[in-house]
């Protein structure tokens, strides 16, 4: 874990992963009789459900009526969101874990109204690409070093991800200067603004922001297990929380607990102050890192905000996934940054909150 660049067994473990799906082509699109059979599918943890697409439709061409390939999936009737990492969707859309998991594709009729355009691989690419910029900006302060990433080197790293290989990935990804202050042992959240005013006085350029994407699953009934958690029909009841944690080199060992209660302080009875003002930008053009404008982002159900007044007294956490594990809450933070984090440099966790009580939204 000490020589720079190089990758943990960790990291190895994540990069190959991978989630057996059980592929169905909606029953509206089969125009032949005996309707196809379910495709199967290795579907990597990192990747994006519309990079499938290549080797899914020869599987249903001969079976689909006339019109314009337009792919997208559903899991027991909610589209889902092709920008979110596979293995970040059936994290949060499982509680138990289903395998194979089995999903239903589409090739006409695409919901505009509720999922963001995606015109297949280049749309993947750039949502990669502007989460990348996001990233870069919250932990430097800038994305000089993506926007001035040479055409060869661009290529390189999407291929990488594309194909899931993790020695590419790092021999680009090491240029691009993206190296988070502090230690392993010892992240820390920085709830002033003080840091950033010190940093502008003393022209230092370093910066300690790990960039987070949070993922809130509600559950309102009182169940014991968690395979008994009802179906998710809507993406309104997810909450989506865009927020940097803040590193420094000095203090105790903050774990992935503290970094819960860091970023979700109304589940816990300490107050901490959130710095809205931290929180990840829009990249240049306007366009976020889903592949859409920010509008578009949240008329389908997210935001960047830290929320305040979401959960009600008794609120509790059920369960805590990251890349399919469920870590323990004092593991070391820093741990989890270095080994578990997604190759557009954001960390994606999954959280299931037990609410029993009424609760509003901001």
């Amino acid at each position: 874990m000490d020589n720079k660049g190089a990758a943990t067994e960790a990291q190895h473990y994540v990069w190959d992963g991978a989630i057996p799906l059980q592929i169905h082509l909606h029953e509206s699109e089969v125009t032949t009789l005996p309707p196809p059979p379910p495709a199967l599918i290795l579907a990597p943890r990192l990747g994006y459900l519309p990079l499938l697409a290549p080797q899914i439709k020869p599987f249903f061409s001969s079976s689909l009526p006339p019109g314009v390939d337009t792919v997208w999936f559903e899991y027991k009737g909610l589209p889902l969101k092709w920008y979110i990492p596979t293995g970040t969707l059936f994290d949060l859309l499982c509680a138990e874990p289903e395998r194979p998991w089995n999903l239903t594709v589409h090739f006409r009729g695409y919901p505009v109204n509720l999922l963001i355009p995606c015109e297949g691989e280049e749309s993947v690419k750039w949502s990669f690409i502007n989460a990348l910029k996001e990233a870069a900006y919250i932990i430097n302060g800038n994305c000089k070093n993506i926007m001035n990433m040479s055409q060869s080197d661009q290529t390189e790293l999407w291929r990488s991800v594309l194909h899931g290989q993790l020695e590419p990935y790092l021999r680009v990804s090491s240029k691009l200067k993206l190296d988070i202050v502090g230690d392993d042992f010892s992240l820390k959240l920085n709830t002033s603004r003080q840091s950033n005013s010190d940093t502008e006085a003393t022209g230092t350029t370093k910066s300690g922001k790990i960039p987070v994407r949070l993922y809130l699953r509600t559950i309102g009934e009182d169940i014991d297990e968690l395979e008994d958690v009802s179906t998710v029909d809507s993406w309104e009841n997810i909450s989506y929380i865009n927020c940097p944690v803040e590193v420094h080199g000095e203090g105790k060992s903050f774990t992935l607990n503290d970094a819960i209660k860091a970023l979700l302080p109304e589940l816990f009875a300490e107050e901490t102050t959130v710095d809205l003002d931290s929180r990840a930008p829009e990249s240049e053009g306007g366009e976020g890192s889903d592949g859409g404008s920010s509008r578009s982002s949240q008329k389908n159900g997210e935001s960047s905000c830290a929320r305040t007044g979401l959960f009600s007294d008794g609120a509790e956490i059920k369960l805590v996934r990251i890349q399919g594990i469920e870590p323990r809450l004092d593991i070391p933070f820093g741990w989890v940054v270095k080994n578990l984090m997604n190759p557009e440099q954001y960390l994606h966790i999954c959280i299931y909150i037990k609410v029993l009580q009424p609760f509003t939204m901001c």
